[in-house]
């Protein structure tokens, strides 16, 4: 040890620990950057119009994970259920359960939590049900079979090939 370094012995581990003038030197070195996180979301702080924000992020999740045929149903004030359904297609099974996990993936990177998801295992059918947003994601042969458009927006209805 230098004549000009002093260090004081941690008496419950036994590991040296330095000085008060170190400490004090060590505080004048600028901190690493950070990349800036947004905000989370939270359901409880959002305000009526929230569930847009949520909307939004899915939208966009579902654009960049490649699903096809996305429908976005308004369902605000005609269910107490949800305030918007989306329902959207995957290619394969595979493509389905990936679009899904992404979709779980970003929803909790951006603070919501209590997402629920049902049909992981087999992933024909994917329902991911974000509070006040449900998205069904199907592979293209289950979606024309159950045809949720029907039921939903009728106006919209048609079938999916």
């Amino acid at each position: 040890m230098s004549a000009g370094t002093s260090r004081i012995t941690d008496l419950s581990n036994g590991n040296p620990r330095p000085d008060k003038e170190r400490i004090a030197s060590l505080s004048t070195v600028t901190p690493r950057t950070r990349k800036a996180k947004s905000a989370p979301l939270s359901p409880v702080d959002l305000d009526q119009e929230g569930w847009k924000l949520t909307l939004k992020l899915i939208l966009d999740e579902l654009g960049d994970a490649k699903a096809e045929d996305t429908l976005t149903i308004d369902l605000a004030g005609k269910s107490a259920m949800a305030d918007a359904l989306v329902v959207t297609s995957g290619r394969s099974n595979r493509q389905v359960g990936a679009i899904a996990d992404r979709l779980e993936k970003a929803l909790r990177e951006a603070g919501i939590r209590g997402v629920k998801i049902e049909g992981l295992p087999h992933c024909d059918w994917v329902v991911l049900d974000a509070g006040d947003v449900i998205v069904h994601i199907f592979r293209p042969e289950v979606r024309a079979f159950y045809n949720l458009e029907k039921m939903w927006a009728p106006e919209m209805a048609r079938r999916v090939s």
